[in-house]
């Protein structure tokens, strides 16, 4: 690095390449700033990464997304982004995209665009068409309470609509019929948020199903294309991305600014805005717990994140597991609320599975994912070990023992959903809470980041400005997770710099 006399000053430093601070990198390089992401990994992209075993590509995080049909708000922030036309899409199927499945093997489709979701779960549950009904208005009724999520700036905004924020998912849907499976149909894809019943808001549960009835879409060949197509676009637009650069502290000037980040290596990156992509309490770590306010500290350290997973991926012998175009949520338990506070006994009662789209096979999978409940305190034997490609490090035999024991268990669920599905598995690989822990660097593991709560809501509000002035927040924690969650938080993010009306309108005229 260059002495600190001659130094660069950026406009801007990232810290952490996941998708929220790869947007913001994005937004402010297209507006003429000068921007710098620091990422601490091998690989770019947080939940976007992709590893390959057997030559096989593996998604971590990113299995399918939604609002991705023309016009929808998915497709115009990629358009705004520049890397739309670039992303290998495979448009999931209209009639089933998701499936929710239960113990005794009976399927409930849902299908691509309201009307026709309306249509074909009325065709399941026909005494049920007015509750049924209510249920989709009150979806769409609640979308629109949030302005970004429709391209708009101004509108009914529910910051300022307390009934919005302290409905309860599973209190509505419980209110609207007393028909118990079907209560659990409408749920029933709940691992997309880690569902809790007693804390979920259901305008979490209606912004997520609406964005998936809005074009839902597998990226071919991974997820991770996301990351390296709007990296490009940084880099085009004169940012810079630079990898294993763990940010591990900060200097300050006499005024409690943030003048440069000092990394793991003693490299500095001096900078006028400095943005965190990465957890709000880890943040505190990192940029000094004394600088943040004792009762701010406490509150966002004492925040509840949400569970963490066991994901398993399976690797077919060739030509034998046809591919599934749409994705399955199976549950083993008549209360599809109750996978997320599951009893090991039983476990796993409630997963997700999907065939990811690879451009080279045609009819058959190449591989299938797995994703199963598991709370971090099943890995606690080994919290104090730490293994990436940046960092490696070993875990004992006993580790991977507990590993290959989940992955049987979860074998053994599997083949009671596609008998002789053994017969044709090549290979098995999975990630448990510590794999996503030390890549995405948060506590636990967490999916979904904090856990969203219908009965606080302001507690678990966190604004992307912080009390040290030049230093903001993005990510999933800020708005809500998954690929649109966070891609709507990194412009919240930059209305701290930016005119939003001008932005947004770019956007919709993108």
């Amino acid at each position: 690095m260059q002495t600190s006399a001659v130094q660069k000053e950026y406009d801007f430093v990232i810290v952490g390449s996941g998708l929220g601070g790869l947007a913001c990198a994005n937004i402010l390089a297209k507006e003429g700033y000068s921007v710098v992401v620091l990422e601490k990994n091998h690989q770019i992209g947080g939940h976007l990464q992709v590893y390959s075993r057997d030559k096989t590509i593996y998604d971590t995080g990113v299995h399918y997304v939604g609002g991705l049909d023309e016009g929808e708000n998915l497709y115009q922030f990629f358009k705004y982004f520049g890397i739309l036309d670039k992303l290998k899409l495979k448009r999931l199927d209209d009639d089933r995209f998701d499936v929710i499945r239960f113990e005794d093997g009976s399927e409930y489709a849902y299908a691509q665009g309201m009307e026709h979701f309306e249509q074909k779960l009325i065709s399941y549950f026909p005494d049920e068409a007015a509750a049924i009904r209510a249920y989709c208005q009150k979806v769409t009724d609640t979308c629109a309470k949030f302005p970004l999520y429709n391209l708009e700036t101004a509108g009914d905004n529910y910051l300022n609509d307390e009934s919005i924020l302290t409905l309860n998912a599973y209190d509505y849907i419980a209110s609207l019929t007393d028909n118990i499976r079907l209560r659990n149909v409408l749920a029933g894809n709940n691992l997309l948020y880690a569902g809790v019943k007693e804390k979920t808001p259901f305008y979490v549960h209606a912004l997520i199903l609406k964005s998936y009835l809005n074009g839902a879409y597998k990226f071919v060949d991974g997820g991770s294309q996301i990351a390296i197509q709007l990296s490009r676009a940084v880099r085009q637009h004169g940012g810079e991305i630079y990898k294993h650069k763990k940010v591990t502290g900060a200097h300050y000037n006499e005024k409690g600014h943030i003048t440069e980040v000092v990394c793991e290596n003693g490299e500095t990156f001096r900078g006028r805005e400095f943005i965190s992509n990465i957890h709000p309490s880890v943040t505190i770590d990192v940029f000094g717990p004394e600088r943040f306010l004792s009762v701010y500290r406490a509150r966002v350290q004492a925040l509840e994140n949400s569970v963490s997973t066991f994901l398993v991926h399976i690797s077919f012998k060739d030509n034998t597991f046809e591919y599934l175009n749409y994705n399955i949520y199976q549950h083993h338990i008549d209360n599809v609320w109750e996978g997320v506070s599951y009893d090991q006994a039983t476990w796993p009662q409630t997963y997700f599975i999907c065939t990811p789209s690879i451009s080279k096979k045609g009819e058959y999978a190449d591989s299938m994912s797995i994703m199963c409940y598991m709370d971090a305190s099943e890995t606690a034997a080994w919290a104090d070990t730490f293994s990436t490609v940046a960092e490696p490090g070993a875990r004992d035999a006993a580790y991977a023992q507990f590993k290959k024991d989940k992955e049987a268990l979860v074998l053994a669920r599997i083949e009671t959903v596609f008998p002789g599905i053994s017969a044709k598995i090549k290979s098995v690989h999975s990630a448990s809470p510590l794999t996503f822990r030390d890549y995405i660097g948060n506590g636990n593991g967490t999916m979904y980041g904090i856990v969203k709560d219908s009965t606080s809501p302001m507690k678990t509000r966190i604004n992307t400005r912080t009390k040290i002035p030049n230093l903001h927040l993005t990510g999933q924690n800020i708005s809500l997770h998954g690929i649109l969650g966070v891609t709507v938080s990194a412009f919240v993010t930059c209305f701290s710099f930016l005119d939003k009306e001008k932005l947004i309108q770019k956007v919709k005229n993108a």
